[in-house]
């Protein structure tokens, strides 16, 4: 029986959220601060709980990679994770991560952050990824969330859809938001 280790990523193993410091790397600053500017009512109405987290980011996400190619999309998500992950990690959170791995323990990346940008820098640190899809059609990513935004419950359901729970005799979670706490 192994040891299973679970991660939060963005504010767990990051100070920054890789969703926002993706669409800067994709877009640039300033079409990033005007794209929000122009989402501001809709953020609003997030913050106060008027609209769920799902329709937040769909609305985001639809707005800043609507009909993008999926493998352009892609190939930069592959540079972002090799480039500013890096300079996001926490050093703390960075060091407990080495060690599980070091332990030989299976780790798993539970995020509510796409796979796209994710996936490579996993694949580099030999752990597994459970992450927010992304909807395709046509080579073209639609602006929609394929299933559910990998957030909250949505966190636990997907880690016990990938994983038999019982072939664990330890297992380990680190998360620091409420977005986590099913997780946890």
């Amino acid at each position: 029986m192994r040891k299973l280790v679970l991660f939060d990523f963005d504010g767990t193993l990051t100070y920054k959220d890789s969703f926002l410091e993706f669409i800067k790397f994709y877009h640039g600053s300033f079409k990033f601060y005007l794209g929000f500017a122009w989402h501001l009512p809709s953020l609003v109405l997030f913050k106060l709980k008027i609209i769920p987290n799902w329709k937040a980011k769909e609305l985001i996400i639809s707005h800043f990679f609507r009909g993008e190619d999926l493998e352009k999309f892609n190939k930069i998500g592959d540079t972002f994770a090799s480039e500013e992950i890096p300079k996001m990690l926490r050093p703390k959170a960075e060091k407990k991560l080495a060690a599980h791995i070091e332990a030989g323990d299976e780790i798993y990346l539970v995020s509510a952050s796409c796979e796209n940008w994710l996936a490579s820098w996993c694949k580099d640190k030999g752990i597994g990824l459970i992450a927010t899809r992304l909807e395709v059609v046509n080579g073209q990513i639609t602006g929609k969330i394929d299933g559910k935004n990998c957030y909250g419950p949505e966190k636990e359901y997907r880690v016990r859809e990938v994983l038999d729970l019982n072939k664990y005799a330890d297992i380990t979670a680190y998360g620091d938001s409420s977005g986590d706490k099913e997780l946890l």
